[in-house]
Parts: structure tokens; sequence; C-alpha cells
């Protein structure tokens, strides 16, 4: 076991057990526990499904600056908030069975991931670079719909399609996790599975293709994985940018070696400490508790500008 992963675990559960037990007393301390454990609960979901679903991104793409939201799944969410506010109106809205809103924005997610891969790498994955700009494109095109729908939405209905619009760590809902985590898990866990292979994947097509690899074929399915992992969290929490880039980032950083069999826990437990230590110094500290969201896209933000400065230097 890589040492950088045993602390990486050391550290997470120290994180999570600071969450949960400080300044837990009274009388209503079992009710106190049982809502921070469904929070600690979706933090490690949401953080999990974002971490490993950017390795896998990058690992297929070939890029450590890119992110799966660079493929218009922030911005087709978005619109879907939008387009349901403004048909069914926001009494109607906030009527819809919270599971029922849950599962249409996974399989629509999921649905519009995979008919973008498929279609665009039927050719194979030399496609790579056309579906990512095709990504971006339907990005900017899902983005202006939204912006022209919010145009004749009534100041209320908009203020409604505004909190949607950003990634809220403080609304997971508790009925939501058993089906979220199901699915983040299996995910997860097929991609661990796969983490031979995706060493493989990793050293691109010239080199993984004689050595027997099917690369298309793996391609199309690591990217099916992404699809559903983005979908939970993105379902869950709302749009969430520029963190999967911080975490890949500190993962390769962190870990001693390139294998993912290393590289997809160590990404998924950093997600788990900057999420969980970021939610207990706002909640506990600074009295804060919808801030967090805010301060890890500006750091994502300014982290990403970072990286295209060093790759001109270099």
């Amino acid at each position: 076991m890589d040492r950088a992963l045993f602390w990486l675990a050391a550290l997470a559960l120290i994180v999570c057990a600071t969450y949960l037990l400080w300044g837990l007393g009274g009388a209503n301390w079992r009710f106190v526990l049982g809502l921070r454990s469904v929070k600690l609960a979706g933090l490690v979901v949401v953080g999990t499904a974002i971490a490993v679903a950017t390795v896998l991104f990058q690992t297929v793409s070939g890029n450590r600056i890119l992110t799966p939201s660079i493929m218009g799944f922030d911005a087709l969410y978005v619109l879907m908030q939008t387009t349901l506010v403004a048909s069914l109106g926001i009494t109607a809205h906030a009527q819809l069975p919270s599971s029922l809103s849950f599962a249409v924005e996974v399989a629509v997610l999921v649905a519009a991931g995979l008919l973008l891969f498929g279609t665009l790498l039927r050719r194979g994955a030399q496609d790579m670079m056309r579906m990512i700009l095709t990504g971006v494109i339907f990005g900017i095109l899902f983005r202006s719909l939204s912006s022209f729908l919010a145009r004749i939405l009534d100041p209320n209905a908009y203020s409604v399609v505004q909190a949607e619009s950003f990634a809220s760590f403080s609304r997971i809902e508790a009925g939501l996790l058993p089906l979220g985590a199901g699915l983040c898990l299996a995910a997860a866990g097929t991609a661990l599975a796969l983490a031979p292979r995706l060493d493989v994947l990793a050293l691109g097509r010239r080199t993984a293709v004689p050595l027997g690899l099917a690369y298309d074929r793996l391609s199309l399915g690591v990217l099916t994985l992404v699809a559903v992992l983005v979908a939970v969290s993105t379902a869950l929490v709302g749009p969430v940018g520029f963190f999967g880039l911080i975490v890949a980032a500190l993962a390769h950083s962190l870990t001693t070696s390139a294998r993912h069999r290393a590289l997809l826990p160590a990404a998924a437990l950093v997600a788990i400490v900057l999420l969980v230590g970021g939610q207990t110094l706002f909640e506990r500290v600074l009295g804060m508790g919808a801030t967090l969201s805010i301060v890890v896209e500006f750091a994502g933000g300014l982290f990403f500008l970072w990286l295209l400065m060093r790759g001109r230097v270099k």
C-alpha cells in the first residue's frame, strides 16, 4: 500500500470524525448526529464521484487540465432546472418528488453523455478532440438557452433558478443518498477493477493498441462511467466545475505511483478531506453554511489559470 494512501485515509477519518463530533452534546445529540451523518455521507459520495470522474476523464483525454464539466453537463443541468421552473411554475416545481427529480436528472445527463460519446467516438478514439470541442459547443448552446428562458421568468422564479444553478453541499437529501451512493459505488468499483487497463490506456492510442488493448471500446466504457459519476454528483448538489481539477492534481502530486489502483483512491480521499474539512471550517468555525462551493469554484479557477500559465512557461 502506498504510504500516501495510508496518511490520506487517516486524515480523512480524522476530518470526518471532527465534523461529526465537534460540539456534539446536549439532550438532542442523537438528532444532531443523524443530521450530520446524512450530510457527511453526501459529502463523501459527491467528493468520490467528482474525483474519480475527473481522473478517468483526464486519462481518456490525455490532458491533465480538463474536467468533465467542459462537456456541458453542468450547463445541461441548469437548462433542465430553468425549463422546469418556466414550464411548471415555482409551486409545482417545489412540489415535485425529490426522488423522481433525481432519477430524471441522472437519466437525462447519462443519456446525453452516452449519445455524445457514442456518436462522436463511433469512428474511433482519434475523434477525442472533436468530441471535446463538440461538448464545449453544446455547453455554450445550453447556457444560451438557459439565459433566454431566464429572461421570461418573473423575479421570484428567476431566484429559484439561480439557487439551483450553484452547488450547495448543505441541501443533500437523505432519501436520495441510497441510490446516489449505489451508483457511485458501482461506477467507482468498476473503475478500480479496470485499473490495470487504465494504466495502459493512459499511455495513448499508439502505445496501447499494439499492447492488445481494445482502446476504442474501453474509452467508450470509461466515458460512460464518467457520465454516471458526473450525473450523480450534479443531481445531488448541483454543478461543480473546477473542484475535480484541484483534487486530481493533488492526487498526482501526493502519490508516488502513476498507477490508477493508487491514483483513484488517492483522488477520492483528497476530495473527502477537502470537502468535509472545508464544510467543517465554514459551519463550525466561521458560522457559514453555503459558502464552500463559491470558495471551491474560485480556488479552482485560479488553479486552472496557474496550470495554463505553467504550461506556457514550459
